[in-house]
């Protein structure tokens, strides 16, 4: 079994190794920011956010991570349609997600009365 993510990657890999070049695979990671915006989806006068989510694709996690860590004064709660696993492959549901990176959430239409007070 290969240790490359990507068919192109090991037939490179193996090009390489054909032509006696010396190398070393995904040995180093080096961190970038990007900018963006957050415009959530509903803003309530008690100072709560809502985030309605049907699919939590992976991008919309870093993206409430990345808010998080950037804005940690918004309360910003997570309502989602389902509480689906994040990927087929994974145990993990969207609220054991929501629960490890501290974002109250919950399962439309069961919204706790107390987040609109």
């Amino acid at each position: 079994m290969s240790n490359y993510r990507s068919g192109l990657e090991e037939r490179f890999g193996k090009l390489l190794d054909k032509e006696g070049v010396p190398f070393l695979y995904e040995v180093e990671k080096y961190p970038y920011v990007t900018q963006s915006t957050y415009c959530p989806d509903f803003f309530l006068p008690n100072g709560v956010i809502i985030e309605c989510k049907g699919f939590y694709r992976p991008s919309d996690r870093r993206k409430m991570l990345a808010v998080k860590q950037q804005h940690p004064e918004l309360d910003i709660r997570l309502v989602f349609q389902r509480n689906n696993t994040i990927s087929k492959n994974s145990k993990t549901t969207y609220g054991a997600w929501a629960d490890k990176y501290g974002f109250p959430w919950c399962i439309f239409p069961d919204v706790p009365p107390h987040w609109f007070e």
